[in-house]
């Protein structure tokens, strides 16, 4: 506790540090016509479709446009590279037409070919993408002409336009991914966003320059290109304080990555402005292999739930920029289900204690319960982030006190998301974005996504069967009757631990103007064709 102490102590002194950029030499300023954007962590890579991080997106949306795009509500569909498109009467052909005006970073025209072969490349199992499911059960997709495009499902799919609008249905250019192979997304990258690639250094900062042709942003903008921005620098800055520091001396434009503690402190400094958006769904929760020894134990697990008190942890960790999670979906997303909420064991340590002693578990002479010669003990992975390390001394010490111990190792971003792929962990610490109850369930709870993003091993077919029946669900009565006996299940076993859910904020500075939060997929800035510098 005295480390974070004092890590708060430094976090407000960073807060207090305003007015200070005009002390500093002009060599430390950002450039004219370029943002800094400052982040915590980076991405292990930027293929698209290999990919599950926050940090690829935010970059990948500037480089690539979707068929079609989301609006500023989180739910209503608009154009993008698709101007228009019909659906046909069975709910299983969508039928895209294309603008005629784009073009690739190098200068080559788009085409419905290029289309068809960013889609294939997503779904195709050679791809091992992680998200292939979110293309939905595909029968074909076909360029009718070079300009049309269409989408032919096996089964309908009620959520494919949304599932559209995601960084994984990116348009990219076939020669530039065939010419670099696996360093595509590393060492390169062709797309038609409004910016272009320049260069990546892991780990310290990737470089984008303005796409001057770009003239196809969505509607959702006043400017639909070029972009009013000439470079864009994402920098990573992993020391909370140095992030803070960096945006008010001008050494940083715009973050999303605010240190929670310094919220408050932030609002009331004159150099900055704070955006936020409602409608936006970010949770962090912590999984469990459930056919690990110890974790494999439903008591085990939910006597975890009863044992966290998560509205403490989420004042103690984020200070009022998330708020406490229950159920393993938000109450305000699309199909979420009520009754699943009584379900979820309360916080309770007595409670977790009978649990635990009910099941067999008994307390040994170090005060760690022990069953059939098995310790009480598991090993939790997760990425080295300010809330990651704190949501963990809390948890440790909250299971602590019934008799279990949890041991934690956090990674940096560029590797824990291959450690997280692996089986030599027992739990991990994790957050991740949705916009419906439909999007969270599929993505982590269906047998066929093990070992990734279904890291917790889960393999049941009644759960498979009901997210199958959803999917293809054309009554949306039936598809929230599906999704609700997920939510139940899932429930009852307890799996994961929810444990806060994300409020999203942007905060900018006063060079630059024109950013609006949007946070599909978590992403702060969605293209930034708005933003503008102003000083």
């Amino acid at each position: 506790m005295m480390g974070w102490n004092i890590l708060k102590r430094g976090l407000l002194g960073a807060v207090a540090l305003a007015g200070a950029a005009s002390l500093l030499p002009a060599e430390a300023q950002t450039p004219r016509n370029t943002a800094t954007f400052l982040r915590e962590i980076d991405a292990d890579r930027y293929d698209l479709h290999r990919s599950t991080a926050r940090a690829a997106g935010e970059i990948v949306t500037m480089l690539t446009d979707t068929l079609v795009s989301m609006d500023w509500d989180g739910r209503t569909i608009r154009p993008g590279l698709a101007e228009r498109w019909e659906v046909s009467s069975d709910g299983k052909t969508y039928t895209f037409h294309l603008r005629r005006d784009v073009t690739f970073c190098d200068g080559k025209p788009m085409t419905a070919a290029d289309v068809v072969y960013s889609l294939n490349r997503w779904r195709d199992p050679a791809t091992r993408s992680p998200v292939a499911w979110r293309a939905g059960p595909v029968k074909e997709i076909r360029a009718r002409d070079q300009f049309t495009v269409e989408y032919e499902l096996n089964t309908p799919f009620s959520e494919l336009l949304s599932q559209l609008t995601l960084f994984f249905a990116g348009i990219i250019d076939r020669a530039t991914v065939e010419r670099l192979g696996d360093n595509f997304g590393s060492q390169g990258f062709n797309g038609t966003g409004p910016y272009c690639w320049v260069s990546w250094t892991p780990r310290n900062e990737l470089v984008l320059q303005r796409h001057p042709n770009y003239r196809w942003g969505p509607p959702i903008f006043q400017n639909r290109g070029p972009a009013q921005v000439e470079r864009v620098v994402w920098r990573v800055i992993p020391e909370p304080t140095a992030r803070l520091a960096a945006m008010q001396t001008g050494q940083g434009d715009v973050t999303q990555y605010i240190p929670p503690v310094a919220m408050e402190s932030l609002r009331r400094v004159p150099s900055i402005t704070l955006h936020t958006q409602p409608n936006y769904f970010w949770d962090f929760f912590m999984g469990f292999k459930v056919n690990k020894p110890v974790v494999s134990d439903r008591a085990v697990r939910r006597a975890v739930h009863m044992a966290v008190d998560r509205t403490a942890l989420t004042r103690a960790v984020w200070f009022g920029s998330a708020v406490p999670a229950r159920n393993i979906v938000n109450p305000n997303t699309l199909d979420y289900d009520a009754e699943s909420e009584r379900l979820v064991p309360d916080f309770d340590p007595a409670a977790a204690a009978r649990t635990l002693d009910e099941a067999g578990w008994r307390v040994g002479p170090d005060g760690i319960r022990v069953k059939d010669g098995q310790r009480a003990t598991f090993l939790t992975y997760g990425i080295a982030t300010l809330e990651g390390q704190r949501q963990g001394e809390i948890i440790q010490q909250a299971l602590r006190r019934v008799g279990i111990e949890m041991r934690i190792q956090l990674f940096d971003a560029t590797v824990a998301w291959g450690r997280l792929a692996t089986q030599e962990f027992d739990a991990f610490f994790l957050s991740y974005p949705y916009f419906s109850a439909g999007d969270a369930l599929n993505l982590y709870w269906q047998s066929r996504a093990r070992p990734t993003p279904n890291r917790m091993n889960w393999n049941n077919p009644q759960t498979d069967a009901w997210l199958e029946e959803a999917r293809s669900a054309t009554d949306p009565a039936v598809r929230a009757r599906a999704l609700a006996n997920v939510q139940r299940q899932l429930a009852e076993e307890s799996p994961w631990l929810t444990i806060a859910r994300e409020q999203l904020f942007v905060a900018t500075s006063n060079r630059v103007q024109g950013v609006r939060a949007h946070g599909l997929y978590g992403i702060g800035v969605y293209k930034g064709l708005d933003m503008r510098i102003v000083r």
